[in-house]
């Protein structure tokens, strides 16, 4: 047989960010694939209710009420985790946030907050279940949710930039510095998704103008196609994929401007 397995059977993953938007489609995502999924975010009524919409799927939810942008919190929360479930196979770092202010503007508030919330809560939680997976001697899969404005420029959120961009080169550098624990470690970058972070953007129709006349498929995504790129790489359709960054952006990355 050919075909590798896309079925996440007896894994378990944990998904930051997980209470709404691409944390939430991607959490359940996994959860129709086979996993048990810890759901981390700061909301507890969010977590509660994608919790209800696994376990409804028949599998196992771990919501854990967490700031990731806090060390202690961080530690707590794996560590709560693989008590919990016995082992950890896969995370998302999916928690993240953006200001759109000019290069200008940028308050030194702004810039810790961006930082923090899409970078370092990635490389906190990477760095704490990287240690369980290099532990556990099986391996596992991360899978860090960055963005094309990590790898093209756009018109505002310098920061937001520089956080995904940075985020796509610890990728390379977390999968070459594990891949001798069988660690996979790889990024998804979404262009514009419907989500409530942009439904209030997406209602202004020269904005979205703007967006579809540098889309070459002339939409905007919908959250169930970054499902199906995060359970490959998540899966062992994916075991043989390090590194990379997979964009999702309706073939936005692929044009000269």
């Amino acid at each position: 047989m050919f075909l590798p397995s896309f079925q996440l059977e007896n894994k378990v993953a944990i998904v930051t960010g997980a209470g709404r938007g691409i944390g939430r489609a991607i959490a359940i995502g996994l959860a129709e694939a086979g996993a048990d999924v810890a759901l981390l975010a700061r909301t507890e009524s969010n977590l509660t209710s994608v919790s209800e919409e696994i376990i409804m799927l028949g599998r196992k939810a771990f919501p854990v009420v967490t700031d990731v942008t806090n060390r202690e919190e961080v530690e707590r929360a794996v560590h709560k985790i693989y008590e919990k479930a016995g082992c950890i196979d896969i995370l998302v770092n999916n928690a993240g946030m953006n200001i759109r202010s000019q290069a200008i503007d940028v308050t030194d508030e702004e810039w810790s907050k961006i930082m923090d919330t899409n970078l370092k809560s990635a490389f906190m939680m990477s760095q704490e279940v990287g240690k369980i997976m290099k532990e556990q001697k099986n391996g596992g899969k991360i899978i860090n949710i960055s963005s094309v404005a990590g790898h093209v420029a756009l018109r505002t959120g310098v920061v937001y930039a520089a956080t995904k961009a940075a985020m796509i080169q610890m990728t390379k550098v977390l999968a070459l510095e594990w891949g001798k624990y069988g660690i996979n470690v790889n990024s998804i970058g979404p262009w514009y998704f419907k989500t409530p972070l942009t439904e209030k953007l997406l209602q202004d129709q020269q904005y979205v103008k703007d967006i579809l006349d540098v889309t070459p498929l002339k939409r905007i995504g919908e959250l169930q196609e970054l499902v199906g790129p995060a359970v490959f790489l998540a899966s062992d359709a994916g075991n043989y994929v390090t590194g990379q960054t997979l964009f999702v952006d309706g073939g936005m990355t692929i044009q000269g401007f």
